[in-house]
């Protein structure tokens, strides 16, 4: 190797490094979360008033940095990008990018607890609003056709693998040996000892952090409930964190920006999907709250929205829970945080990728997507970066994105089935399908 390109290759890695140390303390759903008070109040008032948070409330969760300084390290970032790389390269293209999404990150922090918070979150994570095209049906038609169509088969799909019956240390424990069985190395060691604990502090029943997947405890999981979060949590979320990890030179793949959330998010779903592990109940619970963001965007405040998730025969713990992930860093009656609506406005992005990546004959990019915390805008450039050899391909990668022959079978009949009219269709299926 040449000294101007060892030199060049060092320079990104000092770059990309920078990058990684920047974006550490903005920690969005940390900043933005509400205590247990403000749920024991709610429910001590039978759920009849909103939620106890306003501005101040957020006041108090103080941030590790200085909000100027901290803008000004990726200000001096993208400058020195623009300096050592250029705007029109491929990686720096993408590290510029990282940058201006992690300055609106600040902006999104900063506006806690005001109407902007809403407005920059859409500028983050999109709207309910949002159309995949010119004229194309929004984000909250698909989860008004998706739930309407759940709806008919939601009480006939339950079985076995639905019974809540292991506890949080039972599920952690299978977890753990679940997941050392996928993630061996090349020389079948594994590169992380202890991949689930236990936490009290989570929302959600799991969450994928960048050393460990955290489980809530005092929780009951059901087969079903760790089959999804060894394939969500752990073959996606995991399994791109130690890809990124692995990079010699563009070590800002470990962690991602708001972009990155939308294509992790709709890998994940799609990964559910494609080893048969979700349910119908599952993927309504997520339509749902698309349903929800597109009403508090219209104008529901939080009690509106609580109550339409107890229409939609949610427990009032998991009304509120959901509720709450909608209006989190907002005030009850300002306006959504929508960072939700990336599951499914996700999958339908990378699953269109997948059908037209096959059209193309661009299969050979299909892996690239678990290469790290990548945009799906990314792809491409990805590639180039791939070809001169300052990224590393994915280790981890599961089966189904792995065998990109039987991939590309099911793409290809995709291709034309999306060409049929499903109503035309129905006249004809009529005499089979009705009772």
């Amino acid at each position: 190797m040449k000294n101007h390109e060892k030199t060049y290759r060092h320079t990104l890695r000092q770059l990309s490094d920078r990058i990684v140390s920047a974006q550490q303390a903005l920690r969005i759903l940390d900043s933005i979360k509400w205590d247990i008070e403000i749920q024991n109040k709610f429910f001590s008032k039978k759920c009849k008033e909103l939620p106890d948070v306003n501005s101040e409330y957020y006041q108090k969760n103080k941030f590790s940095f200085d909000f100027s300084k901290k803008q000004e390290e990726f200000q001096l970032l993208e400058r020195d990008i623009n300096r050592e790389v250029g705007q029109f390269s491929s990686v720096g293209s993408i590290m510029l990018r990282m940058c201006r999404e992690y300055r609106d990150v600040l902006r999104l922090l900063k506006a806690r607890g005001t109407v902007e918070f809403s407005a920059i979150s859409q500028e983050l994570y999109g709207s309910a609003e949002d159309a995949f095209y010119v004229n194309a049906p929004r984000l909250k038609d698909l989860a008004k056709v998706v739930s309407d169509a759940l709806n008919n088969i939601k009480d006939k799909t339950e079985n076995a693998l639905d019974i809540k019956k292991y506890t949080s240390e039972q599920a952690e424990a299978m977890l753990n040996q679940r997941l050392a069985n996928y993630f061996v190395s090349e020389k079948k060691t594994n590169a992380v000892k202890r991949w689930v604990k236990l936490s009290d502090g989570i929302v959600a029943d799991a969450a994928a952090g960048s050393e460990w997947i955290k489980i809530r405890k005092n929780t009951l999981f059901s087969e079903r409930d760790l089959k999804i979060l060894e394939v969500h949590e752990g073959w996606v979320h995991m399994g791109s964190t130690l890809n990124g990890l692995q990079q010699p030179i563009c070590t800002f793949l470990s962690k991602g920006p708001p972009s990155a959330t939308v294509t992790q998010e709709g890998l994940a779903i799609t990964m559910e999907i494609f080893h048969f592990v979700s349910s119908p109940l599952r993927i309504k619970k997520l339509t749902d709250r698309v349903t929800a963001i597109a009403m508090a965007e219209e104008g529901a405040d939080f009690l509106e929205v609580f109550n339409f998730f107890l229409a939609q025969d949610h427990t009032e713990e998991d009304s509120y829970k959901s509720s709450v992930r909608i209006f989190r860093g907002s005030l009850p009656d300002k306006g959504p945080f929508t960072k939700d609506l990336v599951y499914s406005k996700g999958f339908i992005l990378i699953y269109n990728y997948l059908r037209l990546a096959v059209q193309e004959g661009l299969v050979d990019r299909i892996p690239l997507l678990f290469v790290g915390k990548t945009s799906l805008e990314d792809q491409r450039l990805l590639s180039h970066l791939l070809d001169e050899g300052l990224i590393v391909a994915p280790y981890y990668v599961p089966h189904q994105f792995k065998d990109l022959a039987a991939l590309s079978c099911w793409m290809c009949y995709s291709l034309f089935l999306n060409k049929l009219n499903l109503d035309m269709i129905a006249v004809d299926y009529r005499n089979i399908l009705e009772g």
